[in-house]
């Protein structure tokens, strides 16, 4: 009890840490995990560990194989939680360079790691191979929280966030067809307990000994079937988990642990009809919920992301502590430095830079991309189930595959979360000016502007506690996040990394006020402005107008706008002369609101927060509201003199 008290305390702990110096949790996880594993042997008078994960016949947690079903239901929820923060959105430009790198990147990574493996410890192709296979992933786990804590670009966010999830299952499907490779080779006898739980690879051969060339044409075979059933059981699921909530069949307070218990369900059908395709099941599953108008899409998240933390917490520990002293051993010396540096320096840039050859990703971004490539829970907990079942049957050097994953894992982590930081600063990926635009408020003022600045290629976010105009923002293609402003919902979100104005544009004052002051400085660096009240208006109150989104009206009068005339228009100003008395005819009209001044290069501003400004040919004023006929306004401007040094009454 002592025991399992404290491996949940200290993965807390762990997490705490992580979260206090902003490093991927998995680094303290890992440490405490081996301290209190291997390394407790040297400090415990009868040298025994302090933590005894597997059953020794006299202490242990899991007896026989039971860690390793534990371990693969854990990565299955996780995997979930990762699925369901996938936005298809988000993918529009670089969609293709994800699909290059899980597949060719993929295929790199395996040919180019299981050679390195194979002749710096002169092991066989085989167990090469399947190092190579457990090795291709980039955890999410890790990638998130060097995401969170580094502003990139969205391109480059985005690339490796859908990496580092999508890729899991495929390296999970290598790792597992490599072994059963392995498993049909072994000479009469051992074969059964190689493939427990995978009859597939028992079929592949014939008295007691497999042909490799048979082996592959079936492997290709049980690949296409892992992918055809894993997305079935996933779309399924997913579908099945809709409709249970949009119909109300499930109570709201069991929503929460029913949804846990069909991802368990779907996860363990999935691999009965063909083994390790619950891990690709499971992340369609989240994927399609995530993409859904699901209700409570928001509390499933946050019940799947608590709940990951803790596995992820226990799992580590446990999956580290499992290591010894002799396997740490085995790893300890010069080839293991240039297995590692080939994988990390050669193997993953060149995977990266043949993956997005011919994308729009610049160099630098390229090099980031293949500077980040940490790996982690799949590969370690796959690692450890592998690497225990050959040694058992003493297949010749399987005694390096989880050492040498552990070490992979532990020095990509630490290398990557105390440089990346860094490393996206000289190269450049850092956003130097973040662009993004949040608006807090979902109204059909709101909708119309977010629509106008997203067809003039700015990053939009909409934010909203009521979800039928969260809705109907995402049925204008408009990116909308269901949050209230007084939580926490909107700190830690990757996605809003490039947001750096804030426009609150509420009927309450009360609310847009309190947007700007919690999330003023993490997301309105570049302006924060909000709607003037309708005292304000009243009295003529005087106000910062570099807080203020529209000195001239209120959010009724908004309203009252854009019910009547639902449009932005657009009229083009040549010269400084031109765009004042345009914008006086906007401003003597009442079914007109004047908004944003666009330059020739379609850059816009707020134009009630210009004070010095210059008016190039091909500029043009946006406005809210009713069409204007403004030949007459032009052709009046044309015979004036105005001088040109004048200032708007802005």
């Amino acid at each position: 009890m002592l025991e399992l008290a404290g491996i949940i305390i200290l993965g807390i702990f762990a997490q705490w840490v992580a979260w206090k110096f902003k490093i991927p949790a998995i680094l303290p996880l890992i440490l405490i995990g081996l301290f209190v594993g291997p390394i407790s042997t040297l400090i415990s008078e009868d040298g025994t560990q302090w933590i005894q994960p597997i059953w020794n016949t006299e202490k242990g947690f899991f007896p026989g194989e039971s860690l390793f079903y534990f371990v693969s239901l854990a990565i299955g929820i996780i995997l979930f939680e990762g699925g369901l923060t996938l936005k298809l959105g988000e993918v529009k430009k670089v969609g293709g360079v994800i699909g290059k790198l899980i597949s060719l990147g993929s295929i790199i990574t395996f040919f180019g790691a299981g050679v390195a493996a194979h002749y710096a410890f002169g092991l066989s192709w085989q167990i090469s191979f399947l190092f190579a296979g457990l090795v291709i992933v980039t955890g999410p786990t890790v990638i998130t929280p060097i995401l969170r804590n580094i502003p990139l670009k969205k391109d480059v966010s985005a690339v490796l966030k859908w990496e580092g999830i999508l890729i899991d299952p495929i390296g999970a499907l290598v790792a597992v067809l490599v072994f059963g490779f392995i498993s049909v080779n072994i000479p009469v006898g051992m074969e059964e307990v190689a493939t427990e739980g995978m009859a597939s690879a028992a079929n592949a051969h014939s008295n007691g000994h497999g042909e490799g060339a048979s082996y592959t044409k079936h492997a290709l075979l049980e690949f296409g079937k892992i992918i055809v059933i894993g997305f079935a059981f996933g779309l399924a699921g997913g579908f099945a988990m809709y409709q249970a909530v949009k119909r109300k069949v499930i109570p709201h307070y069991l929503l929460n642990v029913a949804s846990l218990s069909l991802v368990l369900l779907i996860f363990v059908l999935s691999d009965l009809f063909a083994h390790e395709s619950g891990l690709l099941a499971v992340v369609v599953m989240g994927m399609y919920l995530g993409n859904t108008d699901l209700p409570n899409l928001k509390e499933l998240l946050y019940f799947k992301e608590s709940l990951s933390v803790l596995l992820i917490s226990i799992l580590f520990i446990l999956l580290a502590a499992n290591i010894s002293i002799d396997d740490l051993m085995l790893i300890y010396n010069w080839k293991t430095a240039v297995l590692f540096a080939v994988v990390i320096f050669v193997v993953r840039p060149v995977g990266v830079f043949l993956s997005t050859w011919g994308s729009n990703l610049q160099t630098n971004e390229k090099l980031f991309i293949s500077w980040v490539g940490p790996r982690g829970i799949v590969a370690a907990g796959i690692a450890s189930l592998f690497g225990t079942k050959l040694v058992e049957l003493g297949v010749p050097g399987a005694e390096y595959i989880t050492p040498l994953v552990f070490g992979l894992v532990l020095v990509t982590v630490l290398l990557n979360a105390t440089t990346a930081r860094l490393v996206a600063s000289l190269l450049g990926v850092f956003l130097k000016k973040s662009e993004g635009i949040m608006i807090v408020g979902g109204s059909r003022v709101s909708r119309l502007i977010a629509s106008y600045l997203q067809k003039n290629d700015r990053h939009v976010v909409l934010v909203d506690s009521n979800r039928t105009n969260v809705q109907k923002a995402k049925e204008l293609g408009i990116d909308a996040i269901n949050a209230n402003i007084y939580s926490d919902d909107l700190t830690d979100n990757i996605e809003l990394s490039d947001v750096g104005y804030l426009l609150a544009m509420t009927g309450n004052d009360e609310i847009n006020r309190q947007a700007m002051n919690r999330f003023g400085k993490q997301f309105g660096e570049n302006g924060t402005f909000r709607l003037m009240t309708s005292e304000e208006l009243l009295k003529d109150t005087k106000v910062d107008k570099n807080d203020i989104f529209s000195n001239t009206h209120d959010y009724i009068r908004f309203t009252e706008v854009a019910r009547d005339y639902p449009s932005i228009q657009e009229i083009e100003v040549d010269d400084k002369n031109k765009f004042l008395k345009v914008l006086e005819t906007i401003r003597e009209n009442k079914e007109a609101i004047p908004l944003f001044i666009k330059d020739a290069d379609g850059h816009l501003q707020l134009i009630d927060t210009l004070t010095e400004f210059d008016i190039e040919r091909g500029s043009a004023i946006a406005y809210l509201g009713k069409p204007i006929d403004f030949e007459d306004v032009v052709i009046a401007t044309n015979e004036e003199n105005l001088p040109t040094a004048e200032n708007p009454n802005v």
